[in-house]
């Protein structure tokens, strides 16, 4: 549970307030996120690492732990203060948050102190350890491609099997006149 002040300070509702809107997306859905200890990543690295994620429509924001508790106690998500805590990072992925965790396990082959502490993908809070296995799924729009790939299959075969058709036809017919033509 956080701690709550006897005297309420301005900033600190404002800097909670920017938190939950970071939290939040502009539909009122709430993205997935990915908990990070940065601890030893120089600013160079983190801003590559933003950079990449900023490519898949992500953030990767330093957050105050209380804070960040208190803005995911308004969103009413399911606990995770078990991941605020020590210096944290939040990986916020709007749409698909397996890209985000396949850029963050892949920059951890590059910097090892990157640490993935665990994630909220959608209700269900994940351990580093099925953030990892999570990460090597396919991507939502694989997947879409792979159904759209199966559908298309049958519409394929149905479009070859009616130009087979005509074209048959007139082998046959072909046939027929040269044999005809022969005798």
């Amino acid at each position: 549970m956080a701690i709550v002040a006897k005297k309420v300070q301005d900033y600190k509702v404002k800097a909670i307030g920017e938190l939950r809107n970071a939290f939040s997306t502009a539909e009122g859905t709430t993205p997935d996120f990915i908990f990070a200890d940065y601890r030893g990543l120089t600013v160079e690295q983190i801003t590559v690492l933003r950079k990449q994620l900023r490519g898949k429509e992500a953030a990767f924001k330093v957050v105050k732990n209380n804070f960040a508790r208190l803005a995911f106690e308004e969103l009413k998500t399911p606990d995770v203060s078990n991941y605020l805590v020590g210096p944290t990072a939040v990986a916020i992925a709007p749409r698909d948050s397996n890209e985000v965790a396949k850029i963050l396990l892949d920059f951890i082959k590059e910097a090892p102190t990157l640490k993935v502490k665990g994630g909220l993908v959608g209700n269900i809070v994940y351990t580093d350890k099925q953030v990892e296995t999570f990460s090597k799924l396919p991507g939502k729009l694989e997947l879409i491609s792979m159904l759209m790939s199966v559908m298309n299959g049958p519409a394929r075969n149905l479009a070859a099997a009616l130009n087979d058709i005509p074209s048959r036809l007139v082998r046959t017919v072909k046939a027929v006149a040269d044999k005809k033509a022969q005798t």
